[in-house]
């Protein structure tokens, strides 16, 4: 008798590659996002998309505050077209990313969530900001 693991058989190579590069178009993780802060390679706008309060309370450095409900056309339009924006929210707890997400890509806009969000980001000993950044 099979393990329950192996109860079901595992994918075909071609089918578990198209699988998986499929999920990673829609999302990214907090090492690879600390990693590109790390190297200067910052090629997304980081977006907290809790509410102000919260994210004056602490937020990932690097990261802006903008509520998945503020994101409009108009607001979204200060970016290039083909800005690449990754979410994150309190954590797997909340969906307030895949509502942002969802909202980018309405707005047809690219956009991967942070999976793990600020629980993640804690899980992996990364430091936090806390208040509002300076305005550039």
């Amino acid at each position: 008798m099979p393990s329950p693991v192996s109860q079901i058989p595992a994918a075909a190579p071609d089918a578990a590659v198209a699988h998986f590069a499929a999920k990673l178009a829609f999302e990214t993780d907090c090492s690879d996002v600390h990693a590109a802060f790390a190297a200067g390679k910052v090629d997304f706008v980081l977006l907290d998309v809790r509410s102000p309060q919260l994210f004056a309370e602490s937020h990932i450095p690097g990261a802006i505050n903008l509520p998945h409900g503020k994101m409009t056309a108009h607001r979204m339009s200060t970016w290039a077209s083909d800005t690449l924006f990754v979410v994150y929210c309190a954590g797997p707890h909340c969906n307030g990313a895949d509502k942002a997400a969802f909202r980018l890509a309405d707005l047809g806009l690219q956009a991967k969530l942070m999976i793990g969000g600020m629980t993640g980001w804690a899980d992996e000993g990364f430091a936090f900001e806390q208040g509002i950044p300076a305005a550039a």
